[in-house]
């Protein structure tokens, strides 16, 4: 940041004030042969001054050291819950026993080469290149359609959000066919818009409930191990046990996982490394022939064997799956190297060396295969891994919970999910967060659906459906990627969707036949989830098209300034309001009631982009409203779905600092120029020492329009307004100390 006297070189010399519709008029050259100055919109002026200063550097090599340090780091964040399912696997395949001796290689098969296709080529050399600008998960890919082609419903796109560094996409330079087909489709059709709205926030509801599944399953197959050691522990004892635990590390969320963090790589590394083991010393003992799995007419012969229940048993086998999405989810605190790596080298061989073992275990002892896991452990190492195994099933739960507040605060950024409050836990880790109501429904529903499963087997059905649909979403959202933006030859396209994406419906279908045993868990959650999210992203749509609709116009604008019955107090005036593009009509309610102005007004919008983060250096983006000497700013802030938002007092300082340097930039270095400015910089300094810095903001109230259909009315009057008064308000959301915030009352009728 330059200081307010900073050199005249540095400032651009084409910027000078317009109106509020944002049109420019085309500059001339004089019969003095000296340009004159060009009226441009001062987004636009800003942005590019902004551009030169800051290349983007997201493409920067790592060293080989960094890389390998950061793929060590992820084993203890992105793989807990993958690497816990060798618990519960096999259990949930063969829940009714094993019928024939033969059906464990077939089973054993199936793992194997769904883990292969769908975590390995799928997750791990696919999914994990569709992301953005590093970072990964369902609003990533949903982000990248976003910026591609038009298809956000709130119009509050602007030509000057293409011009933030990390918002425009590498993509192959040829059209064809098939890509703009399907860009026009997306952008011409309401209904294709709404769709993708609603499978997005089907995946986000889906990964939420993930959220609750993960600790309910992981806890209770880990302590259900104990029953090894101490028969007369019953199923109600177990599940109380693992109640009392997940009380306990949902309370422990407010003081952060940076405390704590440190320990997850060591663990979950002695994890993978202990059930490798363990894998290799069944192999060997009992029955190295399972290795015969690796042959596919297992599975055939699995399927004529057993017809329906094979069908049905892939409820069982798509748990070997399960936290394949959070290599995708949890990318922006990695890299793709380092992911890549630590699934090759750790994660893919120990996860497959365990189920070897399991089933050369199982083929000398069938009738343990209800408690699989812990009946395989050597009897010396029992109570070791018992304990191991405990951790690990608290570090998925974790992992899973950590990913739940991420996909929130993504989903509140975009307008999609009502307001609530953000704590960041760790200064050093910006993508370290807890949620307060987030975190205490969390708990509520882990500990009810604990109490009412009591025992993994249904619990697994429920599980089952949570990650098939995630599957299916993310598949979809990846197709619609490899034909419209990386213009992907259309055989590979078809390909994928007759391997993976099958395989993937197939998985969904034998789910959903166990709807009625659990299954309808996360179905029913996904429904209420939904629900609260369409309604929420409906109510701030019509009230932002109301204010776009109703905005002020220039003319009003002059005529209310130039009201001599209005008096100009000394002060800075922050004005909030969601609109981007002109004054909010809040700006007449206020003056109709409140007669005086301050000397200095700056309309501020919040407003969040479909990217992951935006530089500091690009947030702040200002233009003056003319005529100047009427003191009005407009500024829009501007953040990705992952930036943290700054507190307040620093978002004061870095604001004011901004709206010097935008004014200093937008002089000329001529003498008139300079010395407006000063004057302007003189203003707006007194403005600060004097009244100081206040806060207006709407206190808005909603009703659907008299011509609106009943639906419209329970929609926005019931639905709507009970979610609005039940959230944080937004002066809790940014901060605003209260003593300095005015808010104005009026009524949206939408």
């Amino acid at each position: 940041m330059e200081p307010d006297g900073a050199a005249e070189g540095r400032r651009p010399k084409v910027v000078e004030v317009d109106s509020t519709d944002g049109h420019s008029d085309g500059g001339a050259e004089g019969d003095n042969g000296l340009r004159k100055i060009r009226k441009i919109d001062s987004f636009n002026a800003e942005i590019t001054r902004l551009k030169s200063d800051q290349g983007h550097s997201s493409n920067q090599n790592l060293a080989w050291g960094v890389i390998i340090k950061i793929a060590i780091q992820s084993i203890g964040v992105v793989y807990g819950d993958l690497g816990t399912s060798p618990l519960y696997v096999l259990p949930g395949i063969f829940s009714n026993g094993i019928k024939h001796e033969e059906d464990l290689l077939g089973a054993l098969s199936l793992i194997f080469y769904s883990i292969i296709l769908i975590f390995l080529i799928k997750y791990v050399f696919i999914v994990l290149s569709a992301n953005d600008n590093g970072d990964g998960g369902t609003f990533a890919l949903y982000s990248l359609i976003c910026r591609y082609a038009k298809v956000n419903l709130t119009p509050n796109q602007q030509a000057d959000d293409k011009e933030v560094s990390k918002y425009r996409l590498e993509v192959p330079s040829r059209r064809l066919h098939w890509a703009s087909a399907m860009k026009s489709i997306l952008e011409n059709r309401k209904a294709a818009k709404y769709l993708l709205l609603f499978v997005t926030m089907l995946g986000t509801s889906m990964v939420i409930g993930d959220g609750i599944l993960t600790p309910c399953i992981s806890v209770l197959s880990a302590i259900g191990g104990v029953r090894e050691a101490a028969s007369s522990l019953g199923d109600d004892q177990i599940m109380w046990i693992s109640v009392v635990i997940l009380i306990l590390l949902f309370q422990a969320q407010r003081f952060g996982t940076h405390k704590v963090g440190y320990s997850f790589a060591p663990i979950i590394s002695l994890w993978f490394l202990s059930i490798a083991l363990i894998g290799i010393y069944n192999f060997a003992k009992h029955d190295p022939g399972v290795i015969r799995a690796v042959n596919p007419l297992y599975i055939v012969h699995y399927f004529m064997r057993n017809k329906k229940d094979a069908w049905i048993s892939l409820g069982g086998v798509i748990l070997c799956l399960t936290g394949s999405e959070a290599l995708f989810a949890d990318l922006g605190h990695f890299n793709i190297l380092s992911i890549q790596l630590s699934s090759c080298i750790v994660v893919l061989p120990s996860i497959i060396l365990a189920y070897f073992g399991q089933v050369a275990y199982l083929r000398k002892h069938t009738e343990d295969v209800a408690s699989t896991f812990y009946s395989s452990i050597p009897k010396p190492v029992y109570w070791p891994m018992f304990v191991i195994a405990v951790l690990a099933a608290i570090i998925a739960s974790q992992a899973m919970i950590s990913a739940t507040y991420a996909i929130v605060k993504q989903s509140v950024a975009l307008g999609c999910f009502p307001r609530v409050k953000i704590v960041h836990t760790s200064k050093d880790h910006e993508g370290q967060i807890y949620i307060p109501e987030v975190n205490t429904l969390l708990m509520l529903a882990c500990v009810g659906v604990t109490l009412g499963f009591k025992t993994t087997l249904q619990l697994g059905n429920a599980y089952g459906i949570a990650v098939a649909f995630v599957f299916t979403i993310t598949s979809t959202f990846l197709v619609i990627v490899m034909v419209m933006i990386w213009k992907t030859n259309i055989l590979l396209v078809i390909l994928y969707i007759l391997t993976i994406g099958l395989t993937e419906y197939v998985f969904l279908s034998s789910v959903l036949y166990k709807f009625v045993d659990g299954g309808y868990v996360p179905l029913v959650f996904a429904v209420v989830m939904v629900t609260i999210m369409l309604v929420w992203n409906y109510g701030y749509r019509k009230k932002y098209e109301y204010e776009l609709e109703n905005k002020v116009s220039r003319e009003t604008l002059v005529t209310i300034m130039s009201n001599t019955n209005i008096r100009r107090a000394p002060a800075v005036a922050l004005f909030y309001t969601e609109l981007v593009h002109g004054i909010s009509p809040v700006f007449t309610q206020y003056v109709a009631n409140v007669p005086a102005l301050h000397s200095i007004l700056v309309f501020v919008s919040i407003k969040s982009l479909p990217i992951s983060k935006v530089p500091l250096e690009e947030r702040f983006v200002f233009r003056q409203v003319e005529p100047e000497e009427l003191g009005i700013y407009r500024c829009v802030v501007r953040y990705g779905y992952r930036d943290a938002k700054m507190e307040q007092q620093s978002f004061e300082r870095v604001l004011i600092d901004r709206l010097k340097d935008f004014i200093w930039n937008g002089a000329l270095p001529a003498t008139d120029q300079r010395g407006r400015v000063q004057r302007e910089i003189g203003l707006l300094d007194e403005a600060i020492k004097i009244g100081g810095i206040k806060y207006l903001m709407a206190q808005s109230e909603v009703i659907a329009s008299s011509g609106s259909s009943c639906s419209e009315r329970f929609v926005i009057n019931y639905l709507y307004n009970w979610l609005k008064r039940n959230v944080r308000q937004q002066e809790e959301v940014f901060g605003i100390p209260h003593k300095r915030l005015l808010k104005v009352g009026i009524t949206y009728e939408i």
